[in-house]
């Protein structure tokens, strides 16, 4: 980045010790400005490139990142505090992301022969334009994976994007950009300003073409309605509150490793974490025991150590959350099996892994979302009750199934109101299947990442047909229109059962 017209910075602090251990520029509205200009200047010659040539740096990203991932495992944590085992999820994700999408997306943006209104004589071809400068806004807790992988399909389809990464974690989307020129990409087409919504979000969502959003549920609102104003379009992945089930025929010691996964990765930090965990009545205080002993037994830890299993909360604010939800839920009778503080001597934001029961509805745990080490344990007697509770609550991102019988379980499945479900597994099944789509539902979002949408969101369809000049839409000429409107209704007739149309 350069210097800034603000004149202003930040410095970044390292979760792990509280350090200083980077300083930023932030930018002002005219730096917005500019950056939607040289993208719009980029973009024209980048989408005048085929697919095949935009494709190319992105291939080639694949390995190289692989390759150099020491170096960015380092930068992930150093910014974010997590463990290095979840940091390296981030690089796997870019790196089978940009790869998946790289090598389809010269067949997705081809033209696309349709059906016209007449055989022959009609010829309609669909088209796939850029939308032209994207905005992309990314969140702190996954700053590698969220922001490249956003910005990849983007920039495949011809765009040019203006991206506000989280300023705390801006330097994994800095190294990236530095990485993808070396490797062929025109540095001009991928812009970064840095700075708070408040002070730079009418300028980034003024400018834009549309806007790909991951955050709160809160900030996906006020995004829609920008959006919505100017008539542009946007996708937003917003929050969640993600039930897992655990049937009575589960395999406890698999469920149980699969729920230390799906509810301790990234300390809780994560989008498609667990945070309601519904278990089978016959096996609930089994499962319980289970759980509590695996908590408990992992490690914590600073550092860049493998070894480390969770890592810190990335600021004080998220610990101040998680703090106030055990608080609360304690203090109105829930009961703390484990954990339930912090972790000082560790770190100034460490939170340890926490398993409550008693939860109830009077509670902030009990629906809103933590976004920490926390998890409520419930019982439930039946799989409509499972699935009962599994829907109650505004948000609708991502579910889990545990049970040995896979029939039964892809059926609960499909009754939970999420993007995606899981079967045996907590959110990296569907996550990463870069084949089908993946997003929420309800307060959880709208629009998708991954899959076919996951790139053509970024692009306008546009149709062309050519008509012949034998067969048009007004009858011959001398022809009464009485008579062509019954020859033409017959034709149409005769097509239906030629299945012509």
């Amino acid at each position: 980045m350069q210097v800034t017209s603000s004149g202003r910075t930040q410095c970044i602090i390292s979760p792990f010790t509280g350090e200083t251990i980077a300083e930023l520029p932030i930018s002002s509205t005219d730096d917005v400005r500019a950056a939607f200009g040289e993208a719009r200047a980029a973009q024209l010659g980048w989408a005048g490139r085929t697919p095949a040539e935009r494709a190319r740096p992105f291939l080639r990203l694949h390995d190289a990142i692989l390759d150099r991932r020491d170096e960015i495992l380092d930068i992930v944590q150093d910014e974010t505090g997590k463990a290095r085992k979840h940091a390296f999820e981030e690089v796997l994700d870019v790196a089978g992301c940009a790869l998946h999408y790289a090598r389809r997306a010269p067949r997705l943006l081809a033209p696309r022969a349709r059906k016209g209104i007449f055989p022959v004589a009609t010829r309609v071809t669909e088209l796939r334009r850029p939308k032209g400068v994207v905005a992309l806004i990314s969140p702190w807790n996954y700053p590698l994976a969220l922001g490249v992988t956003d910005a990849v399909p983007a920039l495949l389809a011809g765009n040019a994007i203006v991206h506000k990464p989280d300023t705390q974690t801006a330097r994994s989307t800095l190294w990236t950009i530095d990485l993808l020129a070396e490797l062929g990409m025109p540095r001009e087409i991928w812009q970064v300003v840095l700075g708070e919504p408040a002070d730079i979000g009418d300028a980034l969502l003024g400018h834009a073409d549309y806007v790909g959003f991951t955050g709160s549920t809160r900030g996906g609102r006020k995004i829609a309605e920008a959006a919505a104003g100017r008539l542009i379009g946007c996708s937003l992945e917003l929050g969640g509150k993600n039930p897992m089930i655990v049937l009575d025929d589960a395999d406890l010691d698999v469920a149980v490793r699969g729920a230390v996964r799906a509810c301790f990765t990234n300390a809780g930090q994560l989008c498609l974490s667990v945070e309601r965990l519904y278990v089978h009545a016959s096996v609930f205080d089994d499962f319980a025991g289970r759980l509590v002993r695996e908590a408990e037994a992992l490690k914590l830890g600073p550092g860049h150590d493998w070894t480390v299993q969770m890592g810190s909360l990335t600021s004080r604010r998220q610990l101040d959350a998680v703090t106030a939800h055990v608080d609360d839920a304690v203090a109105k009778g829930a009961t703390v099996l484990t954990g339930g503080r912090a972790r000082p001597d560790l770190g100034p934001l460490f939170y340890e892994p926490t398993v409550l029961t008693g939860v109830g509805p009077d509670m902030a745990l009990c629906r809103e979302e933590t976004f920490g080490p926390v998890v409520a344990l419930y019982p439930f007697a039946t799989d409509d009750e499972a699935i009962e509770l599994a829907n109650d609550t505004d948000y609708g991102l991502n579910a889990s199934v545990w049970s040995a019988a896979l029939p039964r379980a892809r059926r609960l499945a499909a009754r939970v109101h999420a993007g995606t479900v899981n079967v045996n597994e907590g959110y990296a099944a569907a996550y990463a299947s870069y084949d089908a789509p993946m997003g929420g539902v309800k307060a959880s979002g709208l629009g998708r990442r991954h899959g076919v949408e996951g790139l053509l969101r970024y692009t306008e369809a546009q149709t062309v047909a050519s008509q012949a000049t034998w067969l048009g839409f007004e009858p011959p000429a001398g022809m009464p229109y009485e008579r062509w409107a019954g020859l033409l209704a017959g034709t149409l007739k005769a097509m239906r059962r030629l299945r012509l149309k």
